[in-house]
Parts: C-alpha cells; sequence; structure tokens
C-alpha cells in the first residue's frame, strides 16, 4: 500500500529526467526552478542521494527495463527527457522504451551523430545535441559579432546584437532591414534594458540590443554589418 501510495505520488510529476550528470542535474534543476514538478532517476545511489533535496522525487532505478518504467507509470509523465551519459545501450533503450510505452514527449541526449541517427529512427520526438550546440553557440559569442546565439533548426537561428551606429535614430520601417538582409528583428532593448517586441515604428538607438531572427547566411552577413 505505502508502494502504491509513493508511486502515485510520482505520477503528479510532469517531467521525467534520466541520467542526473552534469546535463540531466543541471535540466532537472532549472525545470524545477521553472515551476516543473521532477522526478529525477539515476542508476548511481549516490547521485539520487544527492539530488534528493532538490527534485520532487528521485529514485534509483535501471530504466532499461520495461517492468521499472511500467511500476514508475512513466506514461502519466508529460515528457521524459534521456540525459544518460556514455553508456549509448542504455540511452537506446531507454528511449525506445519509453516510446513503446506511449510517453507523449520523449527528449533525448546524443553523444554523437552516429547516436542521433539511431535515436531518431526509433522516432525519438527531439535530439538534442547539448556539447555540439553549446559548441557553436560560443563560437559566435566569441568571434564578437553576437552577444548571444540559438539554433532554431539546422538552417534558422536567433541571435541577440548590439544596434550598430549606422541604424541609430531611425524606425524599423525607415531602415527596411526585412526586404534589405533577409532577416527579422523581433525584439529590442529600451533605455532601461528591458527587451520589448519590435514593431516598423519602433525607433533603434545605439547601445541598445536587438533580437535578430532568420536563415543562417544572411544573418551571419547581417551581423557583420551590426
Amino acid at each position: 500500500m505505502a508502494k502504491e501510495k509513493a508511486r502515485k505520488r510520482i505520477l503528479h510529476s510532469n517531467v521525467m529526467v534520466i541520467g542526473l550528470g552534469r546535463f540531466g542535474s543541471a535540466l532537472a534543476r532549472e525545470l524545477m526552478r521553472t515551476g516543473h514538478e521532477v522526478l529525477g532517476i539515476d542508476t548511481d545511489e549516490r547521485i539520487v542521494q544527492q539530488m534528493s533535496l532538490e527534485l520532487t522525487h528521485t529514485v534509483k532505478a535501471d530504466t532499461t527495463e520495461e517492468g521499472t518504467l511500467r511500476e514508475l507509470g512513466v506514461a502519466e509523465f508529460d515528457s521524459a527527457v534521456v540525459a544518460i551519459g556514455a553508456d549509448i545501450e542504455a540511452s537506446i533503450l531507454t528511449t525506445s522504451l519509453l516510446l513503446q510505452l506511449g510517453v507523449p514527449n520523449v527528449w533525448a541526449k546524443a553523444n554523437s551523430a552516429s547516436h542521433g541517427v539511431i535515436l531518431k529512427q526509433l522516432g525519438c520526438h527531439h535530439v538534442i545535441f547539448p556539447e555540439a550546440e553549446m559548441g557553436k553557440r560560443v563560437a559566435h559569442m566569441v568571434s564578437g559579432e553576437t552577444l548571444d546565439y540559438v539554433s532554431i533548426d539546422s538552417d534558422f537561428v536567433m541571435v541577440k546584437t548590439e544596434v550598430p551606429s549606422s541604424f541609430d535614430g531611425q524606425t524599423l520601417a525607415e531602415l527596411k532591414i526585412r526586404s534589405t538582409y533577409g532577416v527579422t528583428v523581433v525584439a529590442v532593448t529600451t533605455g532601461d534594458g528591458k527587451y520589448v517586441p519590435a514593431f516598423p515604428e519602433t525607433v533603434l538607438n545605439q547601445g541598445n540590443q536587438m533580437v535578430v531572427a532568420g536563415q543562417v547566411e544572411p544573418l551571419n552577413e547581417f551581423c557583420k554589418i551590426a
């Protein structure tokens, strides 16, 4: 009876994070910070104990076993993130079982391109490459052309960059950025540094920042100007 009650409490969590290494634990903490309930799972008892005070629930379990996942009621979760590190076999088996058991939103961390291909072939809803994506993001920041860089997909990105002096005092309508450069300014900072949505009548001021979206090649060219 006590086990059944514990299981019912776990079902109230809406995100399951499997693998509490550096990536998984950071992800789980951020999910908690943003108001989600999180069940964290790992095979290492020490890690499970360390995270037990930070997450809604933590469990030591082998997620390559279908019976274990059924007992945890994984199908009741809105999302599951497979953040298993170096054990690619465990990552693939766990992802496959989560899909078979009907988890509606499965995210899986890929450690290599070939690992990612297998996860996609399984039908994983979202395959992520955190190391590669962070490397790309930091490279653009180090280059000095952007303040931040986020890939939306393989050919569409959003960047944060400074308003260049050549744009100072002009509206977006006057600058015709979309028709001239093929990119879209979606937000700008105001005098107090807060971001607000950008409209045709929005005036750009040197020293402020803007968020710009577009395909990779035209956006890279735009950032060289900005």
